[in-house]
């Protein structure tokens, strides 16, 4: 065998490992995978029962508790309301009219169950694609995201 056969088959070889760890990557991930979407986005891109972020301002005089105790709040981007629950504590920057990513189950008609609620750390926080949303319909206050 000549080198240069040599050196092909080993670049062919290698080719088709690497593809493969690629393959393999990609379909562990699949389910690790979580879309971030505004509360306008929501209802057209997500599918039922598909695992979320949703991103946007807590509307003012939404916030409350129910009798289970759940914190019940709306999460806006200024033209949609995306009615949300959460079962636990809070985080300590969580209030009306401040920026909030909440991850959980999208189920349509029906209200979001959040699992973990990520709040407004610092002044000019906001993620970027709800800053771009609420920039669109006028409502940003804040500063660059």
């Amino acid at each position: 065998m000549r080198k240069r056969d040599a050196r092909l088959i080993f670049i062919l070889v290698a080719g088709a490992l690497v593809a493969l760890a690629a393959t393999l990557i990609l379909f562990a991930l699949r389910d690790s995978v979580v879309y971030f979407y505004a509360p306008s986005e929501l209802a057209q891109k997500a599918k039922a029962g598909e695992r979320v972020r949703i991103g946007g301002l807590v509307a003012a005089g939404s916030v409350s508790r129910d009798g289970a105790g759940h914190l019940l709040f709306t999460v806006t981007d200024g033209a949609n309301d995306i009615p949300v629950s959460y079962d636990g504590q809070p985080p300590d920057l969580f209030r009306e009219g401040q920026g909030i990513v909440a991850e959980g189950r999208y189920a349509p008609g029906a209200r979001f169950a959040a699992d973990t609620l990520l709040a407004k750390h610092d002044e000019t926080y906001m993620p970027r694609e709800v800053a771009e949303a609420l920039k669109a319909r006028g409502e940003w206050k804040g500063g660059a995201p």
